[in-house]
C-alpha cells in the first residue's frame, strides 16, 4: 500500500510538473508577444493615424495596459485632436473634409485583441472597442467639393497599415454615455447644439486590401445603431421642454424610430399667459411611434440634411390654448404661414411622404367678455403630407406641397380637406377645398356660445363645401352651405354673473329678417358664397382660414354687408327704446316718490 501511494504522488508530481511548465511556456510567450505589441501601440498608432488622415488628426494617450493572456487592453487619458493648421492647407487644396471631430475620454477599452494572430498572421483583430462616457465634438462646415464625394475613402486606409497588419478588423465599437456637442460652422455665428447620454454602436469595421472599394461599407462599417433616451432640451424662450423617448437609428435598414416626441408647456393653462404679460397661442403636442424609413445617414453626416423617403405617425394629440382676457401683443404675421417657416429652418429637410392617423387636435380660447371656454375640436385626423422640402434643388423641380386630411369636427361631422402650398411662389400662394357632410349644428355651441356669444338652437348640416384660392393677402373663392332648420338664439354676458343669458326678441329679430332657415329655400332657390376676404397683417395663418371661411357661412345664412347693417338700425333703435322706457320708469318713481313726501 505504501509503494502505491508512493507511485500517485510521483504521478502527481509529473502532472503538476507539465502543467506549470506550460504556464510557464504561455505566460513567457505571452511576455514576449506583449512586448512585440506595446511598442506598436505606444510608437505606431500614433503614426498609423496621422498617416492615415493626411496628417489630420493626432491621437494621444498616457498609459497602455496590455494583457495578453485575456487578450484585453487599454488605453487611459485618450484623446483624438485635429491640428486647424493642416486643416487650413486641406480646404485650400480642396481635400478637407466637412466635419472635424474631438474625441476625449478617460479610458478605451479594447477586448479580445487576439495576441498570437498579431504575432504569427501580422492581423490585429479585436472583438470590442469600448469608449466609455467619451466627450464627442462634432464641427460641421460643408464644402461644395465634398458634395458628389462617395462615403468610401479616396485612398484606401490598408496602404498606411500594411507594413504592419495584412488586415484591422474591429468587431465591435462601442460609444457607451456619450455627450455629443454639434458644432454648426455653416452660418455667420456658430450655432451650437448639446446631448447627453447617447449611444452609438458601429459594426464590422475593416481595412483590409478590398474593403476600401466595398460599396455595402460606409466608412469602413458595415452598420452603425445609435440609441439615446429620455432626450430634454428647454426652448430659448423658456416656454417649453422639447422632450423624445427612446429615439433609436438603424443605418443598414436606414430606419429611424422615436417612441414618443412631446412640446411640453413649462405653465399650466391658467399660468401661461400670465407669465407672458399677453395673450399667447399655448401649444400643447404628444406624438407616438414616429418612424423614418429609408433615411440618408451620409447626407446628415455630410451636410447636416434631413433626407428620407417615408415619415409615419401612429397617433397624437395637439392642442392649443389662448386666454384672451389678457392684452393682445399686435404682431404682423405676414411671412409665417406653415410653408414659409418650413423654407426659414436652417436645416435642409425632405421628406418624401409623411403618413398622419388617428390625430386629435383642438383649440380652446378663454373669452374675456363672456368669461367662459370655447372649444373646437378635429379627431381622428388621418392623411398624407407629399414632398415636404426647403431644399431649393428639390423644389425647383416640384414646387408643391400638397397635404389631403380626413378628419371628424367635433367627433362627428366627417371633413375632408386638400391644401396645396406652393414654396416657390413669392407671397405664398396656396389653396385648399373641401367637404363637411351630416352633422347636427348644435354640436358648434361649445365654440360659438362662449366666444361669438350665438346660440344655435337647431341646424342640421348637410354639406359645407369650400374651394379657396390664397396668397398671404388675400382670399377668393366660394362656399356652398346646404343645411336645414337654423334657428339662432342671441346671447349676453348676464348682469353680475358668469352665465349667459339669450336675448329674445333680438333673437327674434335675426331668426326673422335675416336668417334663412334652410338653403335650398322650399322655393329651391341655393344661396352660393362668393369669397373675397383680405387678411389683416396681424392674422395667422389658421385665423386667415377661419375668417374666410365664416365670411362664406354668413352670407351662406343670410348675414351680408347689407343685413348686418339692418340689423344693427333695429338694435339700435332697440336699445333707444330700452334707453327712453327705462327713463319713464325713473320719471314715474320721482313722482310717486313726490306724491308720497307731500302728503
Amino acid at each position: 500500500m505504501p509503494k502505491l501511494v508512493s507511485r500517485n504522488n510521483r504521478k502527481l508530481k509529473w502532472i503538476l510538473g507539465i502543467l506549470f511548465f506550460l504556464v510557464l511556456i504561455i505566460f513567457l510567450a505571452s511576455w514576449y508577444v506583449s512586448g512585440k505589441i506595446k511598442p506598436i501601440v505606444q510608437q505606431e498608432l500614433g503614426a498609423i493615424v496621422n498617416k492615415a488622415t493626411n496628417g489630420l488628426y493626432d491621437i494621444h494617450f498616457d498609459k497602455v495596459n496590455v494583457n495578453p493572456l485575456t487578450g484585453n487592453a487599454s488605453l487611459t487619458e485618450v484623446s483624438l485632436v485635429p491640428d486647424t493648421n493642416v486643416y487650413q492647407k486641406l480646404v485650400a487644396q480642396k481635400k478637407a473634409p466637412n466635419n472635424l471631430y474631438v474625441i476625449k475620454l478617460q479610458k478605451l477599452s479594447i477586448k479580445k485583441f487576439h495576441p498570437f494572430k498579431i504575432y504569427f498572421d501580422k492581423k490585429l483583430e479585436i472583438d470590442l472597442l469600448l469608449f466609455d462616457r467619451p466627450h464627442i465634438t462634432m464641427v460641421n462646415k460643408s464644402f461644395a467639393f465634398n458634395e458628389d464625394k462617395l462615403p468610401q475613402p479616396e485612398k484606401s486606409p490598408y496602404d498606411y497599415i500594411k507594413n504592419i497588419f495584412t488586415a484591422l478588423h474591429v468587431k465591435t465599437i462601442h460609444f457607451k454615455n456619450a455627450s455629443f456637442k454639434y458644432v454648426n460652422n455653416n452660418k455667420v455665428q456658430p450655432d451650437v447644439d448639446t446631448i447627453s447620454n447617447i449611444t452609438i454602436t458601429l459594426k464590422d469595421w475593416l481595412i483590409d486590401s478590398a474593403s476600401a472599394k466595398d460599396k455595402s461599407r460606409f466608412y469602413l462599417l458595415k452598420d452603425a445603431y445609435i440609441y439615446l433616451n429620455n432626450y430634454t432640451y428647454a426652448t430659448p424662450d423658456s416656454m417649453y421642454y422639447i422632450k423624445a423617448s427612446q429615439f433609436e437609428f438603424s443605418a443598414s435598414a436606414k430606419k429611424l424610430n422615436i417612441k414618443e416626441f412631446a412640446l411640453q408647456p413649462r405653465y399650466a393653462e391658467q399660468e401661461f399667459a400670465k407669465v407672458n404679460g399677453y395673450a399667447r397661442d399655448r401649444y400643447s403636442l404628444q406624438l407616438n411611434n414616429i418612424d423614418f424609413h429609408g433615411v440618408n445617414l451620409i447626407s446628415y453626416i455630410k451636410n447636416r440634411e434631413v433626407l428620407a423617403n417615408e415619415m409615419n405617425i401612429a397617433n397624437g394629440v395637439l392642442s392649443v390654448f389662448n386666454d384672451n382676457s389678457y392684452p393682445k401683443l399686435e404682431q404682423d404675421k405676414t411671412g409665417k404661414f406653415p410653408h414659409q417657416l418650413l423654407q426659414k429652418i436652417d436645416i435642409p429637410i425632405t421628406i418624401k411622404k409623411v403618413n398622419l392617423n388617428q390625430l386629435d387636435i383642438s383649440y380652446a380660447e378663454f373669452d374675456k367678455e363672456s368669461r367662459q371656454r370655447g372649444r373646437i375640436s378635429f379627431n381622428s385626423t388621418s392623411g398624407v403630407i407629399t414632398n415636404v422640402t426647403n431644399q431649393y434643388k428639390n423644389k425647383k423641380k416640384n414646387p408643391i406641397i400638397e397635404a389631403n386630411l380626413e378628419s371628424y369636427l367635433m367627433e362627428q361631422g366627417k371633413l375632408n380637406v386638400g391644401f396645396k402650398f406652393n414654396v416657390m411662389a413669392p407671397k405664398a400662394d396656396f389653396s385648399y377645398q373641401g367637404q363637411l357632410l351630416n352633422m347636427d349644428g348644435r354640436q358648434l355651441n361649445y365654440i360659438t356660445r362662449p366666444l361669438a356669444m350665438v346660440q344655435i338652437k337647431s341646424c342640421l348640416i348637410r354639406s359645407l363645401a369650400f374651394d379657396i384660392k390664397a396668397n398671404e393677402d388675400l382670399a377668393s373663392g366660394k362656399v356652398a352651405f346646404t343645411y336645414n332648420d337654423l334657428s339662432l338664439g342671441l346671447m349676453k354676458k348676464h348682469k353680475g354673473g358668469e352665465r349667459l343669458k339669450r336675448l329674445g326678441l333680438l333673437s327674434l329679430l335675426a331668426n326673422a329678417m335675416v336668417i334663412y332657415s334652410d338653403n335650398p329655400s322650399e322655393d329651391g332657390k341655393f344661396t352660393e358664397a362668393p369669397i373675397h376676404y383680405k387678411r389683416k397683417p396681424t392674422g395667422s395663418f389658421f385665423n386667415f382660414i377661419w375668417k374666410t371661411l365664416f365670411q362664406g357661412v354668413k352670407y351662406s345664412v343670410g348675414f351680408t354687408p347689407k343685413k348686418e347693417a339692418e340689423i344693427k338700425r333695429y338694435v339700435s333703435r332697440f336699445e333707444n327704446m330700452k334707453d327712453e322706457r327705462e327713463k319713464r320708469r325713473i320719471r314715474r318713481e320721482l313722482r310717486r316718490f313726490e306724491k308720497e313726501k307731500n302728503r
